[in-house]
């Protein structure tokens, strides 16, 4: 990614680049730069923007197919410098994540616990494309979590994934089931 970044030559970079550039790593690496913007505060639609292909991605990994985009997301691209200033932000994410990244409990990523991987991706995918004010982070991080293991075939990264997951879940549910609340508890007063 940082030779596509410096790459001088290039006006523009598109998913469809990134995606042939990565291989058979493809899927993991294009969650983890889909979700790993999400897991710090971002301005409002991100998440939506970021989300959607998150689900396409993680439906493939919970069906175990083999990678692949439609022409309408692999087509969208972005300028070469803004490609540029995203991979400088998450190259420390990346090169902590080489440090502690290592084949290891591989029962978590191998199937059928990469296709439970890949379904609570496109659960917290979904989550992530709600407005749910500050509902992002966490699934974010989860997401990103799995990708990681993904991309190291690491399952111990796989098993914080699922614990994430949970956390994640559970405190979307509670800000979701809070707004819920509250909006009765309006609407009630409002015609009360």
């Amino acid at each position: 990614m940082r030779q596509m970044a410096a790459d001088r030559s290039r006006e523009r970079v598109s998913i469809g680049d990134l995606f042939q550039t990565m291989g058979d790593r493809a899927i993991g690496a294009l969650m983890l730069i889909f979700a790993l913007p999400n897991a710090f505060p971002t301005p409002p639609g991100t998440s939506s923007l970021l989300g959607a292909p998150l689900i396409f991605l993680a439906a493939q990994l919970t069906f175990g197919l083999k990678p692949w985009l439609p022409k309408a997301i692999a087509a969208r691209s972005m300028r070469r410098e803004d490609f540029e200033t995203i991979v400088g932000r998450i190259h420390p994410w990346l090169a902590w994540a080489e440090r502690m990244l290592q084949p290891r409990l591989s029962i978590f990523v191998e199937p059928p616990a990469e296709y439970l991987a890949g379904f609570c991706c496109l659960v917290l995918a979904i989550v992530l494309v709600l407005p749910v004010p500050l509902g992002n982070i966490l699934p974010a991080i989860a997401i990103s979590l799995f990708a990681f293991a993904i991309l190291g075939r690491d399952g111990l990264f796989s098993l914080l994934g699922f614990a994430m997951t949970a956390v994640s879940l559970v405190v979307a549910g509670g800000v979701i089931y809070g707004l819920v609340k509250a909006a009765i508890y309006i609407v009630m007063r409002w015609f009360g």
